[in-house]
């Protein structure tokens, strides 16, 4: 179904589809194109709301029933690293970042590969292949790079190539740094990959200046989602507005068939760019 205000993109909802997160529940998204001059202004102003890229597509959970899904960032100019966060920055002492532009390489491809079989097998993207995950990674029509992070391995030389152990797809906002997609070799779960990925582009963010690290969503309940919450200086967009996560425990995800503004009323209320006449 389509959705549409005045002067403004189109927005549409998708069908019900099984939950990812909470087990027996149904995931609904509104979602509208990116794409044209405007598509970085678009990912900026709707990013601050909620919303979320992939591909040239932004969408947010709208869910008839159910509001658990809220988007997270992290304010840079106050976090602070846990002393395990610290550790994790220690361990990684010997990795090296190399910020490259939205291009797909095979090396990228079997890391990916190797982390889904290993801790995504059953998942949504199980069955991706090679063109498929260069479509993830290259159609995009905002400003974005792939983060590669690479390890020299133990008695290599100088001129030998560096492991690549890990990669993150991350959009340049005019506010932040989003990271639309990341995997790790999970060989090396001990080093904490993920989190190190995290803590780099804070420190990435902190360096550009930008106040925000967003982090795609937070779902209470979810043991998937359970680790963003342990990163200090955490927001949630919930009611309409960033707010500080606070307890986490004091978020729940339970359902309410009042929960949910009808969808004509939430698309009124998003704030699009100022276009010129």
């Amino acid at each position: 179904m389509r959705h549409t205000v005045p002067h403004a993109p189109q927005f549409y909802v998708t069908a019900p589809q099984p939950c990812p997160y909470l087990h027996g529940r149904a995931e609904r998204k509104l979602f509208t194109a990116l794409a044209g001059d405007s598509a970085n202004e678009l990912n900026n102003a709707l990013s601050r709301q909620g919303f979320r890229r992939s591909q040239n597509v932004l969408y947010r959970p709208s869910c008839e029933s159910c509001v658990a899904c809220m988007s997270a960032r992290i304010r840079v100019a106050d976090f602070q690293p846990s002393r395990s966060q610290r550790r994790v920055q220690r361990r990684n002492e010997g990795i090296r970042r190399l910020a490259t532009s939205a291009w797909a390489t095979e090396e990228q491809f079997e890391l990916f590969r190797r982390y889904l079989d290993m801790r995504h097998a059953d998942g949504g993207m199980a069955d991706m292949d090679i063109f498929e995950f260069a479509a993830m990674i290259e159609e995009t029509p905002v400003r974005t790079r792939v983060v590669e992070y690479r390890l020299t391995e133990p008695g290599a030389s100088p001129s030998q190539d560096d492991r690549l152990v890990a990669v993150c797809l991350t959009d340049v906002l005019d506010d932040g740094l989003s990271l639309v997609y990341s995997f790790y070799d999970p060989r090396f779960e001990a080093a904490s990959l993920g989190t190190y990925i995290i803590l780099d582009h804070v420190e990435l963010a902190r360096g550009a200046r930008l106040p925000f690290i967003y982090l795609g969503y937070w779902v209470p309940g979810s043991r998937k989602m359970e680790y963003k919450a342990k990163f200090s200086a955490l927001e949630i967009y919930k009611g309409g507005v960033w707010q500080s996560i606070g307890d986490p425990q004091q978020h729940n995800s339970d359902i309410h068939p009042l929960s949910v503004d009808p969808i004509v009323e939430q698309v009124a209320r998003i704030t699009l760019p100022h276009r010129p006449r």
